[in-house]
């Protein structure tokens, strides 16, 4: 779908609007919007219960997604900013987050961060819901995170914030742009969320087919007989299966003291930490490679660490409990992995495919609440099936050929998904500072839903 541009334009003067149409107005932000106006005050009930909004629960995309429920006696202290229908939360404490939101018909007890700048409509000057779309353009939130100040914690001061210039159409120019937005945002919104469910339901058949792979082969016509295991159910007759531990050496991780600065001196040790676990939580890396270097030969000497042989399985038990790889050099990783050194009775691709399917027993075995963990007395009482050898390494080879093309569609979905959403920006941006004209605009009445949101893509 495409739109006419306005007849004539001017100059903004502002580098990052560029030109704007001829009849807007072009001021800063404080002109026709206030920051912080109300704040809860510290006389508040100890037992009025607040609902608190921090930067974690805020994005451009979906807006103000959740809320942490508090009595005010129990509340953090940054939870002040009081909120009203119209206005915008800015996140001006690591802007590089984007958390950026419009407020829509909140509960009355909802109350933001002090982390967030609250921007506020002025009466008959902006209108709440295009304010929304405004303060949510790319080229705003650029400027936002340039200006912002620090290197681990940038930070941007809300009165400089409110200082930026912002395009100020007419009030009946700021609705019709609001309501097509709000018609346009919608219809995108709605694509993305059909390549979501789609990624979802690939990524749920990747995971059956590697469960029903290691759990009941690959030929359909095999004799069954019952394991005895729960996650495991019935395999074929002639299968093994036993605990894994009788056919891989399971060796635990562990970190040199730090008590002593010179075994951290001079690195050269590849180490794997939790910090690094986000490299196999896809589910799509089978190797993993050097990751960093944390301690010398000299620590590793003096510790009970050792280096670990290329090919040995990685299991992380702690807080990210269940993800798995396969060393693909020699390397050394923290006591939060369990890893698995195999015998001639165990393909090593097969174990790591029986450890993602593993995901009902490791459920099963952890334990506490924030900080989940699987003690290593459990680990070792993992049990997985043991096929002959070359069924083990016909087995992995159809999981990576799935996986394969799994991972492909996937991709392809994901590369969608991103499409849309700078489809959504583009358009956010280009009605919002003028560079598209809006004002027939009437929303279809013969298309239907997907055949009018495709028309945006």
């Amino acid at each position: 779908m495409s739109f006419p541009a306005y007849p004539a334009n001017k100059r903004s003067g502002v580098e990052w609007l560029g030109e704007v149409p001829e009849h807007w107005n072009i001021t800063p932000l404080k002109f026709s919007a206030s920051c912080n106006d109300t704040v809860l005050p510290d006389s508040t009930d100890d037992d009025y219960e607040i609902g608190y909004v921090e930067i974690s629960d805020v994005n451009e995309m979906s807006g103000i997604t959740g809320s942490t429920s508090y009595k005010f006696s129990d509340a953090p202290s940054r939870a002040r900013r009081m909120l009203q229908n119209g206005d915008v939360l800015i996140s001006t404490v690591r802007t590089y987050l984007r958390a950026i939101a419009p407020v829509v018909a909140p509960p009355e007890n909802l109350i933001a961060s002090t982390g967030f700048a609250v921007i506020r409509p002025r009466k008959g000057i902006l209108d709440g819901t295009f304010l929304g779309y405004l303060l949510r353009a790319e080229w705003w939130i650029s400027e936002v995170i340039a200006r912002s100040v620090g290197v681990s914690y940038p930070a941007i001061n809300a009165s400089d914030l409110i200082g930026l210039n912002v395009p100020v159409p007419a009030w009946n120019e700021q609705t019709q742009i609001a309501r097509f937005l709000g018609h346009e945002t919608a219809r995108i919104d709605a694509l993305i969320e059909e390549q979501q469910r789609l990624i979802e339901l690939l990524k749920e058949k990747r995971q059956a087919v590697i469960f029903h792979a290691v759990t009941k082969g690959l030929d359909p016509t095999v004799l069954m007989k019952d394991s005895g295991v729960e996650w495991l159910g019935k395999v074929p007759a002639h299968w093994g299966f036993g605990k894994i531990r009788y056919f891989a050496k399971i060796e635990s991780g562990h970190t040199p003291s730090r008590s002593k600065p010179e075994y951290w001196e001079n690195c050269t040790i590849p180490w794997f930490s939790l910090a690094d676990v986000w490299q196999i939580r896809s589910g799509e890396v089978i190797e993993l490679y050097k990751t960093k270097e944390l301690v010398s030969e000299f620590g590793l000497a003096n510790s009970s660490a050792r280096l670990l042989p290329k090919g040995t399985v990685v299991l992380s038990r702690t807080a990210s409990v269940g993800y798995s790889a396969i060393m693909g050099c020699d390397m050394a990783t923290t006591q939060d992995f369990a890893n698995w050194i195999c015998s001639s009775k165990l393909d090593n691709t097969f174990l790591l495919f029986c450890f993602r399917a593993m995901k009902s027993e490791f459920d099963r075995l952890m334990v506490g609440s924030t900080h989940k963990t699987i003690y290593m007395p459990d680990i070792a009482g993992l049990v997985c099936s043991v096929p002959p050898m070359d069924e083990q390494r016909e087995i992995a080879a159809h999981i990576k050929t799935s996986n394969s093309k799994f991972g492909d569609l996937i991709d392809e979905a994901e590369r969608m998904k991103k499409l849309l959403s700078e489809r959504r920006s583009a358009l956010i941006s280009a009605a919002v500072t003028g560079k598209i004209d809006v004002r027939g605009w009437q929303p279809p009445a013969s298309a239907s839903f997907t055949e009018s949101a495709q028309e945006t893509v």
